[in-house]
């Protein structure tokens, strides 16, 4: 199980010490706005994160309760990855980056995902949350 050294006690601090890196808030965003379940699905990303930083950020993920991971039906050499409920709270979070990031930084979005967070951001996040929950 992977330890992860606190900074201090700040809370900002503290949940950067688990989100605070960019692949694994890229894993989150694949899990709730692409389906995205599992360790080839996540390989296929745009960002082309490399396979051992994967497993890390997996294996962190997990460590701290945020994903779970089982063998898959289909095939016993194959694992699927789902959020837990700490891993759907995050929800909030990577809705307001997305909306931040469009506003503010060069980015290319899903035009219906954008259309659909800034038409409503509450009714997204519970959208996702409860998209995510039903995969637990």
């Amino acid at each position: 199980m992977k330890e992860l050294k606190q900074r201090s006690t700040c809370p900002i601090s503290t949940s950067l010490d688990v989100l605070g890196d960019k692949w694994t808030l890229l894993i989150l965003r694949d899990m709730v706005f692409a389906g995205k379940s599992t360790y080839g699905q996540f390989l296929q990303s745009a960002e082309k994160i490399a396979t051992n930083i994967l497993a890390d950020r997996l294996a962190i993920l997990e460590s701290q309760g945020i994903i779970t991971k089982a063998v898959a039906a289909d095939k016993k050499s194959k694992f699927t990855y789902r959020l837990t409920e700490k891993g759907v709270d995050i929800v909030p979070i990577l809705v307001t980056l997305v909306l931040w990031g469009t506003k503010y930084c060069p980015t290319v979005v899903d035009p219906g995902l954008l259309e659909e967070l800034q038409g409503g951001k509450d009714a997204a996040i519970e959208k996702y949350q409860r998209l995510a929950r039903e995969k637990q």
